[in-house]
C-alpha cells in the first residue's frame, strides 16, 4: 500500500517539476531577462549573469527534485566542476534532465542547443538571453564554441546527441570529437547514471520507474589524449578519437556503479 502511495506521489510530484519548469522560464523571459538588461548595458556581461541566474534557478529547481522524492542526487563526486574554466565537458546522455543538473553545478556553463528550443514557447527567453549556441550553423558553431571556451566558460556537450537508455549501447556523433579537435579544448569526462532508467528519449513523462530513481555524477581524472589540429588529416583525427572517447566511456561506465 505504501509503495503505491509513494508511487502516485512521484507521478503528481513529476507532473508538478514539469509544471514548475515551463512557467520558471517563463517568468525568467518575461520579468527577471528584461530587468537585467535595463540594468546592464554590455552584452557580455548580460549574457554572463543570465547564465549565473539560470545556474541558480536549475539548483534549485535539482533541489526540489530531491526533496518532493522524484530524485535522489549523488552528485558528491563531480563537485570539481563547479571550479573549472574554458574546459569542453562532455557526458553520457542517459536523461533529460542531465543538461540541468550539469548547469546546476557550473556557474559559467554554456552549451549547444536544439534549434527547435528558439521557438519554444516556454524556453526561447532562456536561450536567447544566455547566448546559448544554436547548432543551426555547423559553420558558425565551432567558432561559437571557440570564443566560448576562449572567454573561460565551460561547454557542456553530449556526445550521443541525444538521450538513451542504460541499457542501450553506447554511440557517439562525431561532433565533440569534432569541436574539442578544431578548438584544441581542455577536455574533462563526466559520467552520468540514472537507475532505474526514467525520462529517456520517446518516454512521456508520466511514465516513471516502480522506484525513487537514483542520478549520480562523476567526473573521470583522465580522458583520452586529444591529438592536435593537424589539418591534413582533420577527419582521420576526428573518427579516431571519436572512437576512442566511446570506448573510454563505455569502460568508465562499466565501472562506475
Amino acid at each position: 500500500m505504501l509503495n503505491k502511495l509513494n508511487y502516485f506521489w512521484r507521478i503528481i510530484a513529476t507532473g508538478v517539476c514539469f509544471s514548475l519548469f515551463g512557467l520558471g522560464g517563463l517568468l525568467l523571459s518575461l520579468f527577471v531577462f528584461p530587468i537585467q538588461r535595463l540594468i546592464i548595458s554590455d552584452k557580455k556581461s548580460q549574457k554572463r549573469v543570465a547564465r549565473k541566474t539560470v545556474h541558480y534557478t536549475f539548483k534549485f529547481f535539482i533541489g526540489f527534485m530531491g526533496f518532493v522524492g522524484i530524485f535522489k542526487f549523488n552528485l558528491q563526486q563531480a563537485q570539481q566542476l563547479k571550479s573549472l574554466n574554458g574546459h569542453l565537458i562532455m557526458a553520457n546522455h542517459p536523461s533529460l534532465i542531465d543538461v540541468v543538473v550539469l548547469i546546476s553545478m557550473i556557474p559559467n556553463a554554456d552549451c549547444i542547443v536544439k534549434t527547435h528550443l528558439f521557438k519554444n514557447v516556454f524556453l526561447k527567453g532562456v536561450v536567447n538571453n544566455t547566448g546559448y549556441i544554436s547548432n543551426a550553423d555547423p559553420e558558425g558553431l565551432l567558432e561559437d564554441c571557440e570564443s566560448s571556451l576562449r572567454e573561460g566558460n565551460n561547454l557542456i556537450i553530449f556526445p550521443q546527441g541525444t538521450r538513451t537508455k542504460l541499457d542501450d549501447e553506447l554511440h557517439f556523433q562525431r561532433g565533440a570529437a569534432n569541436i574539442a579537435i578544431r578548438c584544441q579544448a581542455n577536455v574533462t569526462s563526466v559520467l552520468l547514471k540514472v537507475i532505474p532508467s526514467t525520462l529517456t528519449k520517446n518516454a512521456p513523462w508520466y511514465r516513471i520507474p516502480k522506484t525513487k530513481a537514483h542520478f549520480s555524477a562523476m567526473v573521470v581524472d583522465h580522458s583520452p589524449i586529444l591529438p592536435e589540429n593537424n589539418v591534413i588529416q582533420t577527419s582521420k583525427d576526428v573518427r579516431q578519437y571519436n572512437r576512442d572517447l566511446e570506448n573510454f566511456f563505455r569502460e568508465e561506465l562499466s565501472k562506475y556503479g
